[in-house]
């Protein structure tokens, strides 16, 4: 899953609605660099034959990477469409990879795992349970390990463009999300030192960065955005995705986004909280 915090309808309606798109998500949606899944088996301990549990597998995006490193996978996602392309997608892995659909805060671990793992979803998990199950779900001294990428827009040659369409089409849409392009990196992304000493279930917070880019032609970075915006009601939508494209067909219909990769981990804390 993708793109969060109090649990309730228009949580689980935004959360939910990647499924309309499923196939459209897995086609367009970026993967994460090497480097980042190194860093998940480094920063857990992991190895070829350890097992994890993983939340919000979507369509299996990070769940196949994970795999082809040799681990062993147990994947909760809460949305049918996403969770069979999932399935689909780490078919090849057998029973070394088991996709469960179910809300992560309505699921319990059935046994303890060094690792859990959550690749652009931990946003939509309610922190009031997520942390709680997380821990839960952990061995003594395990990791809870989050990834998350955001464009780096202010490496982005044509953000000074798609930020005036998006001033000229939505103009009451507020910046408050990673694809917006007026959007400020450090007010997008969890604060994730202070969050996890809030937490005083976890400790050790831990963060580390990958750049990297991907280039989109207009069709590619239209089917991405279209990803993001599907609760956007026309003619909006029409207007904003029109728009995009013909910025980029501008710029001889391809341009470059940088992205940056998040990998933050923390240790479970073996004192279980009394409230």
């Amino acid at each position: 899953m993708t793109d969060g915090g109090d649990s309730g309808p228009v949580l689980d309606r935004q959360r939910l609605a990647f499924g309309r798109v499923a196939e459209l998500y897995d086609r367009a949606r970026p993967a994460y660099p090497p480097a980042a899944i190194g860093a998940v088996l480094e920063l857990g301990g992991l190895t070829s034959g350890s097992a994890i549990l993983e939340v919000g597998a979507g369509t299996g995006k990070a769940t196949v990477l994970l795999a082809e490193r040799g681990l062993r996978i147990l994947a909760i996602e809460p949305d049918s469409a996403m969770a069979e392309l999932a399935r689909a997608n780490c078919a090849r892995f057998g029973s070394e990879v088991e996709i469960i659909e179910s809300d992560f805060e309505r699921w319990r671990a059935p046994e303890r795992r060094p690792a859990v793992v959550s690749a652009q979803a931990w946003h939509w998990i309610s922190p009031e349970i997520g942390y709680c199950r997380a821990h839960e779900a952990l061995t003594d001294g395990g990791r809870l390990i989050t990834l998350w990428t955001v464009p780096e827009w202010e490496r982005c040659a044509l953000r000074g463009e798609f930020a005036g369409v998006y001033r000229a089409t939505v103009p009451d849409m507020a910046p408050d999300f990673p694809l917006h392009p007026d959007s400020d990196r450090s007010s997008v992304a969890i604060d994730w030192p202070a969050t996890i000493g809030a937490t005083r279930r976890f400790t050790e917070p831990v963060v580390r960065e990958f750049a990297w880019s991907q280039e989109y032609t207009t069709p590619a970075y239209r089917e991405l955005l279209a990803t993001h915006h599907i609760l956007l009601a026309d003619p909006g939508r029409s207007a904003l995705l029109d728009g995009i494209a013909q910025v980029i067909d501008q710029a001889s219909g391809a341009f470059s986004m940088p992205y940056l990769t998040r990998v933050c981990a923390a240790t479970r804390a073996n004192e279980t909280p009394s409230t």
